[in-house]
């Protein structure tokens, strides 16, 4: 091996190790990608290149990087067609000494690369062609041999690695999500069970009182109210269980006091004069630990009052050392736990609602001897993800179903500190919504039935002034409504096709204060305010003409072939020397 060979092996083992580097790390498959083709292109001494992605079901393949190759990034081609369908025919490495001898190309006789040579190796997975990697020659007289194959083969093994990667922890990340969403609907169920069964008791309560006031002859209507308002408190109860507020009971006060109230509430509802202890020196516990134990307590003793015919109930707290014991006791009818554990969810939910939070729960019963139901509780929660740490909290306004949903999972995508807490349809509920909920950002479709722009925004930030309005922008809406919404106070607007990153970047970004503009909404709204062209470098003067077509981030990246980060600098640095603080301000001197 002369000194000259040895150098340049050294070069491809650097970059190659260096690709390596960074499949350990990173799994968003874009940013790997990229890196892979342009460590190829740089060491074959070219400037263009193109890695595509197969799909040999439908016969088509999608451009997923493109290097100063026609910009076509995420267009979807036959395979029939280019130089990706030479490798797919061929199955193997491909070289052409011109352009012009590729069937189908997508270059121009007119076009420098025309002339040029093409060299293309296929991304294999096993055995299983993925992809494709292609690269353009510099010069007329730059020709690929075997050995550029070879070096190209091997970036290409690289990418199918990373693309392997990048499956794997797309379905790993698909089922957490999956099992946080089975969480979320199990704690909901668990919720609108106890709220609606709860208040469904108190009610048929109260209208057995009326029916045993007609027997007596006595006036019916007290009992009747009593059931009416315990009617209205359930349906509240309901739509907090489904927003995810918790026991009203617990708005403000103390476990303890909530707890009293409770039993205040069986007190009430039946001949039972229930007893209340605590033992050991009381802990602070997690919010979400607090409501599992209020739950646990209200569940057990509307067990009792329902079904045990008991004429004694006790509930105790135990402080231990690590953790919390909730005691309910009744000297009622009894049951078999192993009979009842499937006829409905009141049990189950006991120890579902433990498990929640880290905990278990123990039933003891027999026939004609009474119930004790015990749940040992951690003081803050250790299972299921579960945690204290403050999540975004976030409300949807939308008429329509399907952009409702996908607003939601596109949060889900892109932001997992963001969490979802009421998607409404129109003005009314959404107010409320707010009101209640006191979200910190409200995404709001600029078509919302029943009131103007001005209406929405002013009604939502009555009710919560604290709360980021963004307007998701639906076709059709006119400037002059957009400037309506702006001057009421938005603080944000995207547009309909808006994608997971960008929606996840606006709610943080609002959420934290700040006012934003994304995308295409440039141009909307009159596109970017005069700036003194002698103060921009060259790069910002790039960045600038296409922010003024209205191109979002990404796609200026891939024009420009810099990082999208890059971009934002170079934004930053537009909006600092034009003198404004950030994209919505565009408004005012548009």
């Amino acid at each position: 091996m002369t000194q000259v060979e040895g150098r340049e092996r050294a070069s491809v083992d650097d970059a190659l190790a260096a690709v390596a580097d960074d499949l350990a790390g990173e799994f968003r498959l874009q940013p790997l990608l990229e890196r892979i083709l342009r460590s190829a292109v740089e060491l074959l001494g070219c400037r263009s290149g193109s890695l595509c992605l197969i799909d040999q079901v439908s016969r088509t393949y999608r451009k997923e990087i493109d290097l100063d190759e026609g910009c076509q990034t995420g267009m979807v081609f036959s395979l029939e067609e280019g130089c990706t369908g030479a490798v797919a025919r061929a199955g193997r490495p491909v070289i052409f000494e011109r352009y012009g001898e590729v069937r189908n190309g997508h270059i121009r006789p007119e076009e420098d690369r025309y002339r040029r040579a093409v060299i293309g190796v296929p991304i294999m997975l096993r055995t299983d062609l993925i992809g494709a990697c292609i690269v353009f020659a510099a010069t007329d007289e730059r020709r690929f041999d075997a050995p550029d194959a070879q070096l190209l083969q091997r970036f290409a093994t690289h990418a199918a690695i990373a693309i392997a990667n990048s499956r794997l922890h797309q379905e790993a990340s698909e089922r957490a999500k999956a099992a946080a969403v089975a969480s979320e609907r199990e704690r909901a169920m668990l919720e609108v069970h106890d709220s609606i069964g709860r208040g469904l008791a108190n009610v048929t309560l109260r209208i057995a009182d009326a029916h045993a006031a007609v027997s007596r002859g006595d006036d019916p209507l007290p009992a009747l109210t009593q059931a009416q308002q315990a009617a209205q408190e359930t349906m509240n109860e309901g739509r907090r269980a489904v927003w995810g507020l918790g026991p009203a009971g617990m708005a403000g006060r103390p476990l303890e006091e909530s707890i009293g109230l409770e039993l205040e509430w069986v007190q009430a509802t039946s001949e039972l004069t229930p007893t209340f202890r605590v033992f050991g020196d009381p802990q602070p516990l997690s919010k979400n630990v607090e409501t599992q134990v209020l739950r646990i307590i209200q569940e057990s003793l509307t067990n009792v009052v329902q079904h045990a015919r008991a004429s004694m109930a006790r509930v105790g707290l135990v402080y231990g050392s690590e953790g919390l014991a909730v005691i309910v006791e009744d000297d009622g009818c009894g049951f078999d736990p192993e009979a009842s554990a499937h006829k409905g969810v009141g049990l189950s939910g006991l120890v579902a609602r433990a498990a929640q939070v880290g905990g278990k729960v123990r039933i003891d019963s027999t026939s004609g001897w009474g119930t004790r139901i015990r749940a040992d509780l951690p003081f803050q929660p250790t299972l299921n993800g579960s945690s204290d740490g403050p999540r975004l909290r976030v409300v949807v306004v939308h008429p329509l179903p399907a952009m409702r949903t996908g607003l939601v999972r596109l949060l889900d995508a892109s932001e997992p500190g963001v969490q979802v807490v009421a998607e409404v349809a129109e003005i009314g509920a959404a107010v409320e919504a707010v009101r209640l909920l006191r979200p910190d950002v409200v995404l709001a479709g600029t078509r919302v039935p029943g009131a103007s722009g001005t209406d929405l925004v002013t009604g939502l930030r009555r009710a919560a002034a604290s709360a980021g309005v963004v307007g998701v922008i639906d076709p059709g809406t006119p400037e002059t409504e957009l400037r309506d919404w702006a001057a009421a106070g938005v603080r944000g607007f995207v547009q309909a096709d808006v994608d997971a990153t960008t929606l996840g970047r606006v709610v943080v970004g609002v959420a934290r204060g700040d006012v934003l503009v994304f995308g295409g909404v440039l141009a909307q709204l009159g596109g970017l305010p005069a700036v003194d062209a002698e103060r921009l470098t060259g790069r910002e003067l790039e960045v600038r003409q296409l922010l003024d077509q209205g191109l979002p981030d990404k796609q200026i990246a891939s024009r420009l072939g810099i990082s999208v980060k890059t971009v934002e600098k170079h934004v930053s640095a537009i909006l600092r020397k034009g003198g404004v603080r950030s994209r919505t301000e565009l408004l005012a001197r548009s």
